[in-house]
């Protein structure tokens, strides 16, 4: 069987690659093993146009916030769901210093940053001692259903393959200029042959042959899921960890940024500080109904990588999203349908080429 593309991996990158060159009518298959936790399956879902305790805006934000919310649109409309809606972060600062940081970031970042209108309706539902500011517009996306939904499209499209990609039964023919009407044919397993496959595997990048010398940081990130009754949904709720709405009416409580960690098991210890700060902060009652864990496919420069590898050609990557995916995937993953379909250049911050000194040794 020949396709035009291989995609390996069924996260939220490879979920938009495969959805844009679909939509530019390329017969594409997508190979991944169903597994219960992966950091897109984990992943809180949020875009927050600003990051870090100086509060500053992220990289690209005025570009990908608006191209992410037509993105989520446009998908969920298709699939008949509602992939994308706005929930703005409510940060309860902490201490008298961090609210004294966010008012002077507030004339600066004045597009995002704001005070609530009534704050004083949040008093029944938690204690706070020093006010609130307002991050507004963030937006909240339901990975959980969009990796289903789109799950159930490609298998009626024969387009997925549910099994491990095994990396020793890939053959990649002689490489040739990239973007040629020539390009060598790659096959995988005696099943499938095509002129390009794209890795988005997430964290199963690190040990990837092809691209394993890219900077990864390994990051491990944990979350409490929780039942917290008559908490409104429409806002997510900062104050050291994220309160965030979830599916099946819970709430997702976290997270962690492990960078030196033996596993990848649930700890105590995260439970128990997320323990500690709900006693004091939240007044409601709550019930923890899981703990879950994963590793995310994070780098060092905390910029993508998107493109095709500089001694294999017909060898692309998608990857290295970290904790800003549901933001940049959608954007990088048009990117690189573009340059496939109609061999428009690629970001150079973004490419991967940047280290092709690196990836040619």
């Amino acid at each position: 069987m020949e396709v035009d593309y291989i995609i390996v991996g069924q996260g939220i990158s490879g979920s938009f690659l495969s959805w844009y060159l679909i939509q530019a009518g390329k017969k594409v298959m997508v190979i991944d093993q169903p597994q219960p936790y992966t950091a897109s399956k984990v992943a809180s879902g949020v875009i927050n146009p600003v990051t870090g305790r100086r509060i500053v805006s992220t990289w690209m934000i005025e570009t990908l916030m608006p191209f992410a919310l037509d993105a989520y649109t446009n998908m969920g409309e298709t699939l008949g769901a509602n992939l994308i809606s706005q929930a703005n972060i409510l940060d309860f600062h902490p201490t008298p210093q961090m609210k004294l940081a966010f008012e002077e970031r507030l004339p600066v970042e004045n597009k995002y940053l704001r005070y609530p209108d009534n704050a004083t309706a949040y008093e029944q539902y938690f204690n706070y001692y020093f006010g609130i500011g307002e991050i507004n517009p963030c937006y909240l996306i339901d990975v959980n259903l969009l990796l289903d939904n789109w799950r159930k499209a490609l298998k009626t499209q024969n387009a997925l393959l549910e099994e491990t990609f095994d990396i020793n039964k890939l053959v990649i023919a002689n490489s040739s200029p990239l973007n040629t009407h020539h390009s060598p044919l790659t096959t995988y397993n005696l099943r499938l042959t095509t002129k390009k496959l794209i890795f988005c595997d997430g964290a199963a990048g690190f040990n990837n042959p092809y691209f394993s010398l890219l900077p990864y940081a390994k990051n491990k990130g944990e979350a409490i899921i929780t039942e917290i009754k008559d908490l409104p949904r429409n806002n997510i709720y900062k104050q050291g960890i994220n309160i965030v709405p979830w599916k099946d009416n819970l709430w997702w409580i976290g997270s962690t940024y492990e960078w030196d960690f033996k596993d990848l098991n649930p700890t105590p210890a995260f439970r128990a500080k997320v323990e500690q700060q709900l006693s004091q902060w939240l007044k409601l009652p709550y019930t923890i109904v899981d703990h879950i864990a994963s590793e995310r496919p994070a780098n060092l420069e905390r910029r993508p990588f998107v493109g095709f590898h500089p001694k294999h050609p017909n060898i692309g990557i998608l990857n290295g999203m970290g904790t800003k995916g549901c933001s940049l995937a959608p954007y990088f993953a048009k990117q690189l349908a573009d340059n496939l379909v109609n061999g428009t250049p690629l970001l150079p911050q973004a490419d991967v080429q940047r280290f092709s000194k690196v990836l040619s040794r």
